[in-house]
């Protein structure tokens, strides 16, 4: 990606997987693309909502932590 994009919370909460919408998801300051991930069907992950940052969840809760992480495509970067 040469320039790659940029979101804040506003701009990634467009993207939360309903109506159409690609489901994306930011952790530690990078945004993935859930949408092709079937346990992200519909941009809902075991009570987790895509277009968030979920950083705290990945690393606090989730058994997989981030190493499933680096098969997903990156489509920018996150910043508060």
């Amino acid at each position: 990606m040469s320039a790659e994009k940029v979101f804040d919370q506003t701009e990634l909460a467009k993207f939360n997987g309903q109506d159409g919408q690609p489901a994306y998801v930011a952790v530690a300051g990078v945004v993935y693309d859930v949408t092709g991930v079937d346990a992200w069907a519909g941009g809902k992950h075991h009570g987790n909502l895509a277009g968030q940052e979920l950083t705290s969840v990945i690393d606090g809760k989730s058994p997989h932590g981030r190493k499933v992480l680096k098969n997903l495509p990156v489509v920018g970067q996150y910043q508060d």
